[in-house]
C-alpha cells in the first residue's frame, strides 16, 4: 500500500461523491416537478452510491493507517494531517483531494437539506389539502345549546395529523 494507492482511492471517492450530488439533484427535480413515481427508484440509486462509498471508506482507512504508521503521524489521521506528512508531490495532491472532498461534501449537505424542506412542504400541503377535502359535518347541540361542529372538527384535524 502506498501512495499511489491512496491517491486512486480518494479520486473515487470524489466520482462517487460527485455521482451522489447528481443523484440528489436527480431527487430535487423529481420532487420539485411532482414526479413521485421515481422517487423510490432513485432512493434505490443513491443507497447504492452510499454502500459503495462505505466499501470505499473502509478500504482508505486501512490504506490510510498504513501510510500513517510510515510517515510517523499516529493512528487514524485526517487527510488534512496526512498530507502535511507527506513527501512531495503527494502532500499537495493530498491537499487538493481534501479541499474537493470537502466542497462536495458541503454540497451534498446544502442540497440534502433543501430537498428534506422540500419533502416536508410536500407532506404539508398535502396535509392541509386532505384536511380541506373533507366534507363538513352539519354539527349538533351540545347541553349548553351551542354548536359542537367545531369541536368535532378541531378532533378531526387532530386525528389526520
Amino acid at each position: 500500500m502506498d501512495h499511489q494507492h491512496l491517491s486512486t482511492l480518494l479520486w473515487r471517492e470524489q466520482e462517487l461523491l460527485d455521482l451522489l450530488l447528481f443523484k440528489a439533484e436527480e431527487k430535487q427535480y423529481l420532487i420539485v416537478t411532482g414526479k413521485t413515481r421515481w422517487l423510490a427508484r432513485i432512493a434505490h440509486e443513491i443507497e447504492v452510491v452510499l454502500d459503495q462509498l462505505r466499501s470505499l471508506e473502509v478500504e482508505r482507512a486501512a490504506v490510510t493507517e498504513v501510510l500513517a504508521t510510515r510517515l510517523g503521524v499516529g493512528g487514524n489521521p485526517s487527510l488534512r494531517t496526512l498530507a502535511e506528512a507527506a513527501p512531495a508531490p503527494w502532500d499537495d495532491l493530498y491537499a487538493k483531494h481534501h479541499e474537493a472532498l470537502l466542497v462536495l461534501v458541503t454540497e451534498l449537505r446544502g442540497l440534502s437539506d433543501a430537498n428534506r424542506g422540500l419533502i416536508e412542504g410536500g407532506l404539508t400541503a398535502i396535509g392541509d389539502a386532505l384536511l380541506s377535502a373533507q366534507a363538513p359535518s352539519a354539527g349538533t347541540y351540545g347541553a349548553s345549546g351551542r354548536s359542537t361542529q367545531g369541536a368535532h372538527r378541531a378532533v378531526t384535524l387532530d386525528g389526520a395529523l
